[in-house]
């Protein structure tokens, strides 16, 4: 049986930092779980992407994860496969798609070594933050996979980071704390991976494998250490 993109981004991120231990496809869910899920979530998740989301809940030692995709946005990447190529018809699509298996991904390994606060606001502009740099990073991935032997250019990353930080609108957020919580991390992570864009593969993962072992308050004093240094 073929892998699902789902499965291959999966199994990309896993390699990366370590294994969930769980098939995260199983952990998707429909329209009407998503509905009731965005009521109990409270009146600041209305103004959430409708096109994608990711639901965690506490239960004991229990880690429960919902994934939603909307059929509109799982119809875009079927009609316009990235396995088959990147481009403005399908790379909006593709950021929400791994944005939310990051998210899930790193919640169950957050609390695989303890984490139990998943509600605070630190925990949230975490996983944000660190979504926005692994999804910078997989897109890179797929742009250099078409370019084959060519170098990916100043203009592919100048277009992902247009789709991934450029075009992004947080000031829209109505919620002052999702206004913030958007602004900072976009901001963090548009720096951050500039700063990664100077680093050859293996310095680069040994850097990206440290980022992701701080917590909130010592990935942003990382990032602004980074900015005065330049």
């Amino acid at each position: 049986m073929s892998e699902t993109l789902f499965s291959q981004i999966q199994r990309l991120f896993e390699r990366t930092y370590a294994q969930v231990g769980i098939n995260l496809e199983d952990c998707l869910i429909d329209h009407g779980r998503c509905a009731q899920l965005s009521r109990l979530a409270g009146a600041s998740a209305r103004e959430l992407s409708e096109l994608a989301r990711t639901f965690l809940r506490r239960a004991g030692d229990q880690l429960y994860v919902g994934i939603y995709y909307s059929r509109w946005l799982i119809e875009q990447l079927e009609r316009h496969d990235p396995r088959s190529g990147l481009s403005d018809l399908n790379i909006r699509s593709l950021i929400a798609f791994v944005e939310e298996i990051n998210h899930a991904l790193h919640a169950a390994l957050q609390f695989k070594l303890g984490q139990r606060e998943i509600h605070s606001e630190d925990y949230a502009r975490n996983l944000e933050l660190q979504a926005q740099v692994d999804t910078y990073l997989v897109l890179l991935l797929f742009v250099a996979f078409f370019r084959k032997t060519q170098k990916v250019s100043r203009t592919d990353r100048r277009w992902l980071r247009f789709h991934l930080f450029a075009s992004q609108h947080p000031g829209a957020f109505h919620d002052r704390n999702l206004r913030g919580r958007y602004l900072e991390t976009t901001e963090l992570a548009a720096s951050y991976t500039r700063f990664l864009d100077t680093l050859n593969g293996m310095r680069r993962l040994d850097e990206i494998r440290r980022f992701r072992s701080l917590d909130y308050g010592g990935k942003k004093e990382r990032v602004l250490a980074l900015m005065n240094a330049s």
